[in-house]
């Protein structure tokens, strides 16, 4: 699904020169590489405050604690989405409350958000799923009318801009109170191991975020607040610092191939391919279909999903059982849903390799036996 290594031999003079100045630096944790990076990110995205931490999950639990969520408060999030959004909210006895997605961009439904706040609702999770931003503008109305949090879980959409209808283009990540990402190595911004990262423009909720990322402490040894131990490593630091140069060139590179499979399956009646809503520019970290069958629609998809890998081609199916079904949520409720389009979808969707590596000849190889799959 994506091709670490080639990018890795592209850039390989620069990665090698920063892991070898970190190891002969000796500073593995924190210092001037990480504090580097961190404001280098800071300034690509144009938040004021960039927070590294140790992966993508911590980020969302991290950030939950920063606002002062507490056990028996509510978070408004999508059930269509990896487990690591709302299992955090459970581990800090939260309660996840599950609404639905728009069927076109797969992200969470603004009108669905309205209809699940009650008066122990406290924050709203948006996941900017597959590279799509979700509808910044009217979830941050939301939020400001019910006086709510937003944390954005923007760990597959990196680099995404969202475009307001005043004309302003803020990133994701960027718009909500805190953001969160991940580095993790198949990320568009992927680090040798993991990662991640939080955003905010409040002064006070950078400091809240930073020391329970390091223990709770304000300084060394002086614990202010009850945190944990999350830190990304000077090694990983220095990785992304290089890669970093390069996020709006892997972008592009992955819209390019997301343009080839367009123009390929567009106008299939069993394919629908991606949505690209006006007012963000997606930054496809998935490339993802919808197959359109309605006879045993999950048992076609893994048909497809099969035929592929007996093919040599990858692909992958994000995701097969939605959170609102997981065993883990029973205690929360999670069978009591009844969301249609989560459902529908996780029995139809499928992604296609998508990474910047792909050349004319994959493509071509790729579209060739998925078509020859959906036409017969």
């Amino acid at each position: 699904m994506v091709d670490t290594k080639t990018q890795y031999l592209k850039i390989k003079p620069g990665v090698d020169a920063a892991v070898l100045e970190v190891m002969e630096s000796s500073m593995f944790i924190g210092g001037k590489v990480v504090a580097g990076f961190a404001d280098n990110l800071a300034k690509y995205h144009g938040s004021k405050h960039c927070i590294p931490c140790a992966n993508g999950t911590d980020a969302l639990q991290i950030a939950m604690m920063a606002l002062g969520l507490q056990p028996g408060d509510e978070v408004i999030t999508p059930s269509f989405t990896y487990i690591a959004t709302v299992e955090v909210a459970a581990l800090l006895h939260i309660k996840p409350v599950f609404v639905e997605v728009d069927p076109k961009t797969f992200c969470i439904d603004p009108a669905a958000i309205e209809k699940a706040i009650t008066p122990k609702t406290k924050a709203i999770i948006p996941v900017h799923l597959y590279g799509q931003a979700a509808d910044m503008e009217k979830i941050m109305a939301i939020a400001l009318k019910h006086n709510l949090f937003v944390i954005e879980d923007n760990a597959q959409a990196i680099g995404c801009d969202f475009t307001f209808s005043n004309g302003t283009v803020k990133k994701t990540g960027t718009i909500g109170h805190i953001g969160c990402t991940s580095f993790y190595p198949s990320k568009n911004l992927g680090a040798f191991g993991d990662g991640g990262a939080m955003f905010t423009d409040d002064d006070e909720l950078a400091n809240q975020l930073r020391m329970i990322a390091s223990h709770g402490q304000s300084k060394r040894y002086y614990h202010d607040v009850v945190g944990c131990n999350s830190r990304l490593d000077a090694m990983q630091a220095a990785i992304l610092d290089i890669k970093l140069k390069h996020l709006d060139e892997y972008i592009a590179a992955r819209r390019k191939a997301a343009d080839h499979y367009d123009k390929a399956f567009g106008g299939n009646k069993i394919i629908t391919i991606p949505f690209r809503e006006g007012n963000n520019k997606h930054v496809f970290h998935q490339y993802t279909l919808v197959l359109n069958t309605d006879k045993d629609p999950s048992g076609y998809r893994n048909g497809l999903n099969q035929f592929l890998a007996d093919k040599g081609v990858p692909s992958m199916i994000y995701y097969p059982v939605p959170a609102h079904k997981q065993k883990m949520f029973d205690a929360f409720g999670g069978s009591n849903y009844e969301l249609p389009v989560t459902d529908w979808l996780t029995e139809r969707v499928i992604s296609l390799p998508i990474h910047t590596e792909l050349d004319e000849e994959q493509l071509e190889y790729i579209v060739k036996n998925v078509l020859e799959y959906v036409n017969r």
